[in-house]
């Protein structure tokens, strides 16, 4: 056991360094998006965030939406478990053949006004991953998308982006 602590304290820490985003920059788009979400949502607006098949790459990035530094919920933006709840669906990951029809039900149990993000490459385009026989590539291949978040993985600054981009678009 000592050896393991040896190399760790010898190795010390590799992660790389992140950016952080300004604060200014952070507060003027959480600002933006609490001024669309009072005016057209009463408040608040809720998000179910759906796993079509994703490495969880995009989950990190949208888990850190909720994390201290960005507490979107400030903002009223809230992820909700049940899709009866949620006013957006937020995609994740190519659409697996297995989540195919998880997916549409999720869909259907959403009321309607509902609204469609694909956050990711892979549900945006389908990624590598493509159309295949496991997959069936982008979101859009499988229910309407009302706006799509590019990147691999999307930051949590252009999730905000996106978010902001449904809101203040003709869609919501």
């Amino acid at each position: 056991m000592l050896r393991i602590f040896k190399k760790i304290l010898t190795t010390g820490v590799v992660t790389e360094r992140f950016k952080t985003p300004k604060d200014e920059e952070l507060e003027q788009l959480g600002i933006e998006i609490k001024r669309h979400v009072d005016k057209k949502f009463s408040g608040s607006i809720a998000i179910r965030q759906v796993d079509a098949g994703s490495c969880n790459g995009c989950e990190l990035e949208i888990h850190a939406l909720n994390n201290p530094f960005y507490d979107i919920e400030r903002f009223g933006v809230h992820f909700v478990a049940s899709p009866r709840h949620a006013d957006v669906l937020l995609v994740t990951g190519p659409v697996s053949r297995h989540m195919q029809t998880a997916l549409l039900r999720t869909y259907e149990a959403t009321p309607n006004p509902k609204w469609v993000v694909a956050a990711g490459d892979c549900a945006t385009c389908g990624g590598e991953f493509g159309v295949s026989y496991a997959s069936c590539g982008a979101v859009s291949n499988v229910i309407p998308v009302d706006v799509s978040i590019p990147g691999c993985p999307p930051t949590p600054l252009a999730l905000m982006k996106g978010l902001l981009g449904l809101m203040s678009s003709d869609v919501a």
